[in-house]
């Protein structure tokens, strides 16, 4: 600020030719309180200094967009609860939740984040966060580790720390050195064909079918389901238009005749207003009552195991995969940045298994 006035600071190692082309820049004056060149704070002055020194030198820009939402699709969350959890003891620095609610991350991911860092906090609350070093962080994680808190939760912890010292307090990334824990290759629960059309069948309420059948037919996460919209149904091209979804992406996934026929059904009956699947009040239907509508299905099928709205969405690509569909596209119904993640279910899949013979087979053995 000077003047009352937001600028750019310009500060650089000396160099002639950089000297030479900030004064190309429009109107550079020289602070003396700040010791370097600088010029008015405009989104033309920041794409005049990246045109300049393009080729020529390196621009630490992150203080500009450290509020930059994560995605222009991210719709505006409001974390007045996480603040308000402060006052009744809440270890979290107010400046954490704000910078969170700027950059618009998920309530989801905000409540876990801030949750995880007050566990940090409070883990070492005699000492002052900016004094806390490497090998605090490495130790708070080996006590994590004891806990036999799972490699995803880990990570979690790891990520929920980073964003404090290098989004908040815009520190370098001095902890990218930590080892961050081997992910666990465990292979996603998933139900046989048959188990689906038993769980379909025992679910009799009109919404509740409605709700199974668009997570199953659609490969749709639990967030992705709740989030739907009247005006995501492309019925004139079969699709159905995920906004938001991980990785704050858009995507279109399969719209069934089957699904379609149902939804219209549904619509009929429930006519929603805005969400395609809405509470008795009209709002957003909650992630509690689809975990319900499951966990009562899957009783009333007789299917013992533990199953998800996440379970379904696995067993979606793994029966399109051993009904021969190609696994690139399977990745974009999915909405998979890396071919790698929708490799794991060529390992769920077993009815290839299920034709290779064994060598036994062709011994002579008496049984």
């Amino acid at each position: 600020m000077i003047r009352d006035e937001k600028c750019i600071g310009i500060q650089f190692s000396y160099s002639k030719v950089i000297e030479a082309l900030v004064r190309t820049l429009d109107s550079p004056k020289l602070s003396q309180e700040f010791g370097m060149p600088y010029i008015p704070n405009t989104k033309d002055s920041i794409d005049a200094i990246f045109k300049t020194f393009r080729g020529v030198a390196w621009v630490d820009c992150k203080y500009f967009y450290r509020d930059k939402p994560l995605s222009k699709q991210s719709e505006v969350v409001d974390l007045t609860s996480l603040k308000n959890a402060l006052d009744a003891g809440l270890y979290c620095p107010i400046e954490y939740i704000e910078l969170l609610e700027r950059k618009r991350y998920s309530l989801n991911t905000a409540r876990t984040y801030v949750s995880l860092f007050s566990g940090f906090v409070k883990y070492y609350r005699a000492k002052k966060l900016i004094e806390l070093n490497e090998n605090d962080i490495k130790h708070y994680l080996q006590t994590i580790v004891k806990l036999g808190k799972s490699t995803s939760y880990q990570n979690q912890v790891i990520n929920a720390i980073k964003f404090y010292y290098e989004q908040v307090l815009g520190m370098p990334g001095r902890f990218y050195e930590i080892d961050r824990p081997i992910t666990e290759k465990k292979l996603p629960s998933v139900l046989s064909e048959v188990e689906i059309l038993r769980l379909l069948s025992a679910t009799t309420n009109l919404k509740h079918k409605a709700i199974l059948v668009t997570i199953y037919s659609c490969g749709l996460r639990m967030s992705e389901v709740l989030n739907l919209k009247i005006s995501d149904i492309q019925s004139d091209r079969n699709l159905l238009l995920v906004r938001g979804a991980k990785g704050h992406k858009d995507r279109n996934t399969l719209l069934s005749a089957t699904t379609l026929a149902l939804l219209r059904k549904y619509y009929t009956a429930y006519k929603p207003k805005e969400y395609l699947f809405e509470g008795q009040s009209g709002s957003q239907y909650s992630a509690k009552s689809v975990q319900n509508i499951i966990k009562r299905s899957m009783k009333s099928a007789g299917i013992k195991r533990p199953a998800s709205a996440h379970t379904l969405r696995h067993s979606f690509a793994t029966h399109l995969l051993e009904n021969g569909t190609d696994l690139r596209y399977i990745q974009t119904l999915l909405g998979h940045s890396s071919p790698k993640t929708t490799e794991i279910y060529t390992h769920v899949s077993t009815k290839r298994l299920q034709d290779v013979v064994s060598p036994i087979e062709k011994l002579k053995i008496d049984i």
